[in-house]
């Protein structure tokens, strides 16, 4: 089961309370106070896990609570710090407080750690209330309370690219050709339900690898909360290429012209900066017959880079995963910096005559 959104309610531990307590040993009846501190309690942390990909852990285990401080005891002795509740997130993951609808984490690089709630104070034992006027206090501190919230966790996947189109396109036919995803084909739409990342390996000479999100087919209207693909789009808001799936041989009577003028329109419409990021048109179904006269006339209309493969018969497959590779190695290289303008010097001050300084 995939779960890419869910609210957890998140509690730190309390303070451990001080101790109140006297020295009391043989020949020394009267001694002075000995009660120890409280142990803090313990955080509620947050920390990014590559191994993980999912919410569904904290679907059905939505209550999150650390270890109370250890209270103090007698003989100086400090109660021991509240184990913290370790909550492992996926990379991507936006966590927001659900009463102020504030960012407070976005989790993004493996083994990050957000304190999402800080455990209490330790109170202090009744040691630290002795003055020169009362050597035998008999008071001492209660813990503090730890720190409470609801949080919506939303998972963002981080992906090299995003592969977006109608469906029943080919997009999972595709993913099961270039990475070692299985995600479910068949010949009817919707047959991805929850987007599916997979990883596009390199041999020699590049060794790399390369994130491919494949969200589930989009129709007109997925700005508007219609079909299935409109909850899944921020799965591509951070992929460096965007990879449209046309399927050019309009085999259920569609026009590829208007597919990709139509998922332009809703990704504009979902997020205009959608539009901003690099993009790659792949066409689909070249093996069917009229799929070449109807990409003479796409690419007409349409002045955008596209590369002609086929699913079924794994023809430009290879063509394809070195231009993504070659694309993606693009945007993500850094840019140098550029130098730092120089201030124009200052006009030098023209000297007077002599005879004006005579």
């Amino acid at each position: 089961m995939f779960i890419d959104e869910c609210v957890i309610k998140a509690q730190a531990g309390d303070g451990g309370r001080g101790c109140v307590s006297f020295r009391r040993e043989k020949y020394e009846p009267w001694g002075g106070p000995n009660g120890g501190d409280g142990g803090k309690g313990g955080d509620v942390i947050l920390v990014g896990d590559h191994d993980t990909n999912n919410l569904v852990d904290y679907k059905y285990q939505p209550h999150w609570r650390a270890e109370r401080g250890e209270h103090g005891m007698g003989k100086d002795c400090h109660g021991r710090e509240g184990k913290p509740a370790i909550i492992k997130l996926p990379l991507g993951t936006l966590v927001t407080d659900e009463a102020t609808g504030k960012v407070v984490a976005e989790i993004i690089e493996n083994g990050q750690q957000v304190v999402l709630c800080k455990g209490g104070n330790g109170g202090w034992g009744n040691t630290h209330f002795k003055t020169s006027t009362n050597r035998a206090p008999k008071r001492a501190n209660a813990g503090h309370p730890g720190e409470t919230g609801t949080y919506r966790f939303v998972l963002k996947s981080i992906a090299d690219i995003g592969l977006v189109g109608f469906p029943n396109a080919g997009k999972s036919s595709l993913t099961r050709r270039i990475t070692k995803a299985r995600p479910k084909t068949a010949a009817y739409p919707f047959t991805t339900l929850h987007p599916q990342i997979g990883v596009i390996e390199y041999s020699a000479p590049t060794f790399g690898r390369l994130l491919l999100a494949d969200v589930p087919g989009l129709i007109e209207g997925a700005s508007e909360n219609r079909g299935l693909g409109h909850r899944f789009l921020r799965h591509i808001e951070r992929c460096a290429l965007l990879m449209f799936m046309i399927d050019m041989a309009g085999v259920d009577n569609r026009d590829p012209r208007e597919d990709y003028a139509t998922l332009l329109s809703e990704l504009k419409l979902y997020d205009p900066a959608m539009l901003d990021k690099p993009r790659l048109v792949v066409a689909n179904k070249m093996d069917l017959e009229g799929a070449a006269k109807k990409l003479v006339a796409f690419r007409k209309k349409h002045k955008v880079a596209v590369a002609e493969i086929s699913c079924l018969s794994g023809e430009g497959i290879e063509e394809l995963k070195a231009l993504l590779w070659k694309s993606v190695r693009a945007h993500r290289r850094v840019k140098p910096k550029k130098a730092a303008a120089k201030k124009p010097a200052k006009p030098a001050k023209a000297k007077k005559p002599a005879a004006a300084r005579a």
